[in-house]
This record gives C-alpha cells, structure tokens and sequence, in this order.
C-alpha cells in the first residue's frame, strides 16, 4: 500500500464519520448514537502469506472489520484491489451499518480487504491467497458473528474457496458463513444482479414519482463491472436511454442510445468496450464516441449512474456535473464536502446506502436460506427483494418530503434513528441515570 493510498483511506474513513456526525446533529438524533458510530468495533489487520506459482513466497496485508453490531451480525463484503486500506474498510464498514438499517436487515455493518493486484496472480494463486484470508480470520468471521461477501474484483468462486477452507477449519458444515457463493455451494439464484436491480427499482421509483418519461430520460453509467451492467441492463430495458458507459480504460458515447447487452457480450468476448450491436453472434459497430471517465461524469444527461470506485465526485469537478439526479451504486462516489453545493444547484442524489442495498439484501436472503436448509426460486428472490427495497425508497422519500432532508440525509437519519432503537433496547444514559419511585 503506497502512502497516498492509507491517507486516501483514512480521509475517506475521516470524511464518512463526519457525514454521520453532521446529519446526526441536524436530525437530533441521541448523541450516544453517534458517539458510538465514531469508532468500529473491532478491526483485524493481518499478514497473508502466500507460496506462489514459481516457488517463491509473498506476503499480502490484509483487513476485516465488523464496526456495529447492534443490530445484528455484521455483514460486508471482501474487496481485492491495490488501493485497499484501513481507513477505506473502516469507511466501508461504517456505511454497510448505514445501509443494512436502512433497509430493515437484521445485520450490523462489516468489510474486508486485500491489498493487491489480482489481476497479477494465476488463479491458483488467487485460491491460496482466498484460503490464506480465511485462515487468518477464521476465528473473527461466523456465520452468527460477521459473515462476509464478494466485492470489488471478487466473485462466486472466490467465494466458494472462503467457504470451503472454513468449513475445513471448522470441520462443520456452514454455508451460512460466507455468501455470494455458488449456487451448487448454498448460493442464491439472483445474487449476481442484486446490487443492480436494488438500484433499478429506487432510481425507477423516484422516477415515477417525478412523473418522468423512460424513453425520454437519459443515462449514464460510470463502470460496466457487474453492477453497472445490470443497472444499465434493466433501466434499457424499462426503456430509458442509456447513451454513455464506461470501465476502467475509459467511455463510450453516443446520442441515441446502446444497446446495453450487445456491448456487454462483445465486451467479454474482445476484451474492449465499444458502440456494438449484435444480432446472434454477429457484432457490428454503431456510431460512438470515446470519452474519459471524467468526461462521462460531466455529461448533460437526466441520471448519472457512478458504479466504479469511491469519491469520483469532488471538489474538483462538482460543478461540472450537469445531470440532475445521481445515483450511487458505487460506494461513495461523491465526496462529503460536495453534498451540500450539488443539493443548492437542485441536484437530487440518491445516496449509496439505500441505491446499492440491493447486494446486501439478497446475500441476506442467501444466509436466510442456508439457515433454513431451503433454496428460493429467483421469482421469489426478485419479488422479495422489490418488497425490501420499495418500502425502504418510499420511507426515505417520506422523510424528505415531511422534514425537507436531502435524500441522503433522509436515508441516514432512519439509519440512525433504528440503530437508535438498539441501543435504547440495552440501556442509554438517560435510562441508568434516570429515578424510580
């Protein structure tokens, strides 16, 4: 981890608590509440040793926190990426607390990480690297006491190594564990698409409630990983017009929209992102235009969509952001200093801790059914998953229209006000320094 990477993580630890601290105070929310949300619970930080494939041993530094747990186990995923650091899992952590409270889980909020390339290891060097994870933690992760996930440049079959290797350890049968696994391991039919149908069906919800247009209304999507596909995917498909995508090489553009499968397909298979459409298995180019990643989040279109990485949005490019609604499938994308100059120019927001929920909520219905020893069909896990993220848009919509809160701020205040419930339930100030007759 370079230095500029730890002090990134802690600015955006430093910035996620203030956001708490900021809103906490101006909602009135009980100051044990907050104080408590200022620090994580517990934070393992670990050295993974590795034997790679030309013999030789490397070593990888790698992170889990469980911040809250008052609510319940924690719960978050594993990212592998070269960026990873302390503050930037704390952070993490802090908003999966957000966000499972905000849509009614019976989860705190946990994360983990590794530092590095995965890109740069064979895959069986990824696998001793995932089992050498669970070995480190295995005493700190349980399917009762912190049950991770998958993540940024993290998948089923990772997944599946964690769970195995605990399982090993353990010597006991635990597909509750781990979720995000494959379906022959205890996965969830609809866990793939989760983050991004969650994130359809708030931005669609607010969108029927401005009385917009889909055929009318333009999209852009910043990151074509898994969640940005299957937003851009859905919202195309409910017929929005999706004219911009990007990866982490850069964008396409083009005015009259993609077709967001066709670009998908040639994706995986030319390992490059261009304007195609593909009828069967032949591909041919459409009008388009390359852009920057920067130069997609300045595009003048109804709904930005950034679903990449954290704090995109800053101080440096704010005001040439020109979309009027944001919606954060990354994890924040846009920086704490920001929030209140985009609410002035009008900007609705759609804040990470309720648009991204959709994850979390399925991996939820995964642990329910290991639990249960029952598989859901997808119809089910689809239907379920409207039935969680509905109520929860609608009850934030309802405390920005009856308190005029932003959107974010709406979404943190019923965080803070049910994690408040929890700690009232065990015991506050007021109650041990209060009198009885």
């Amino acid at each position: 981890m370079t230095e500029s990477s730890a002090g990134q993580g802690m600015r955006l630890f430093a910035d996620a608590v203030a956001r708490v601290e900021r809103i906490g105070e101006q909602a009135g929310v009980d100051g044990e509440v907050v104080d408590q949300l200022r620090r994580p619970r517990a934070t393992l930080t670990s050295s993974l040793e590795v034997r790679m494939d030309d013999g030789s041993t490397r070593y990888f530094t790698a992170h889990r926190c469980q911040y809250n747990s008052v609510l319940g186990p924690t719960k978050g995923g594993i990212r592998y990426h070269p960026e990873v650091s302390l503050g930037e899992v704390q952070a993490l952590a802090l908003w999966m607390t957000m966000k499972c409270a905000v849509v009614d889980l019976p989860f705190g909020g946990g994360k983990g990480g590794v530092e590095l390339d995965p890109k740069s290891l064979s895959h069986l060097e990824l696998e001793r690297l995932s089992r050498a994870y669970v070995r480190a933690n295995a005493d700190f992760i349980g399917p009762d006491t912190d049950i991770p996930a998958p993540d940024v440049y993290t998948n089923a079959r990772i997944m599946g190594w964690m769970a195995d290797e605990y399982e090993a350890i353990k010597r006991v049968r635990a597909p509750g564990v781990i979720t995000g696994k494959p379906l022959s391991m205890g996965g969830s039919e609809g866990r793939e698409e989760a983050t991004g149908r969650g994130a359809f069906i708030v931005i669609n919800e607010l969108a029927n409630l401005r009385g917009m247009d889909p055929r009318q209304t333009t999209v852009a999507v910043q990151g074509f990983g898994n969640a940005g596909y299957h937003v851009a995917l859905l919202l195309q498909g409910c017929g929005y017009r999706v004219v911009a995508v990007s990866d982490s090489k850069g964008g396409i553009f083009s005015g009259d929209g993609f077709d967001i499968e066709s670009i998908y397909r040639h994706k995986l298979a030319e390992k490059k992102l261009e304007g195609v459409y593909c009828d069967g298995a032949l591909c041919e180019l459409i009008d388009f235009e390359q852009i920057s990643n920067e130069e997609l989040l300045e595009l003048d279109v109804d709904i930005l969509v950034p679903a990449a990485l954290a704090g995109v949005i800053d101080t440096h490019n704010a005001a040439k952001v020109r979309a009027g609604i944001i919606a954060e499938v990354a994890n924040g994308p846009i920086s704490g200093e920001v929030d209140a100059e985009l609410h002035e120019r009008g900007v609705i927001v759609l804040p990470d801790v309720l648009t991204n929920a959709g994850g979390v909520t399925v991996s939820y219905f995964e642990w329910l059914q290991n639990r249960g020893g029952y598989p859901w069909s997808l119809e089910k896990v689809r239907a379920r998953l409207r039935d969680k993220m509905i109520p929860a848009f609608r009850s934030v919509h309802e405390l920005v229209e009856n308190e005029g809160m932003t959107y974010r701020a709406a979404a943190y205040v019923k965080a803070l006000r049910r994690i408040s419930e929890g700690i009232a339930a065990r015991g506050t100030r007021d109650y041990f320094s209060s009198t009885s007759e």
